[in-house]
């Protein structure tokens, strides 16, 4: 059984990714990166994103996500807040530890893809 389907799936993956941008929304850290930025279109993507964590039917496109963030110069710091912000979402979602630990290092090897290389 695939973490996807343990934790329930879409639905599930769902909930975790809409209360995931609310508190994303509330960050000063990182908030000023959504203004103008299509929401439903980010919270499709970043529902793939977690299945695809979670072993769901879903791929991701390494090249798209580096497409879609190189222009915003994410640092190190922001990049940290996000993932922060992510795994305490998994864990209010009853993710176990470990569960919680597997998703957050896939999310690590996308960093260098996120992250601008040029900015501390």
């Amino acid at each position: 059984m695939t973490l996807f389907e343990k934790y329930g799936g879409f639905a599930t993956v769902s909930d975790i990714v809409h209360s995931f941008y609310s508190d994303v929304l509330e960050s000063p850290k990182v908030k000023h990166f959504f203004v103008t930025t299509d929401m439903a279109t980010l919270i499709d993507h970043q529902t793939k994103f977690i299945s695809h964590a979670l072993g769901g039917p879903v791929q991701y496109d390494r090249s798209a996500l580096k497409e879609g963030h190189q222009h915003l110069n994410i640092t190190k710091e922001e990049f940290d807040e996000v993932a922060d912000i992510l795994r305490a979402n998994l864990e209010d979602a009853g993710m176990e530890d470990e569960d919680v630990n597997i998703v957050m290092a896939i999310v690590e090897s996308v960093r260098d893809v996120i992250v601008k290389k040029n900015i501390q």
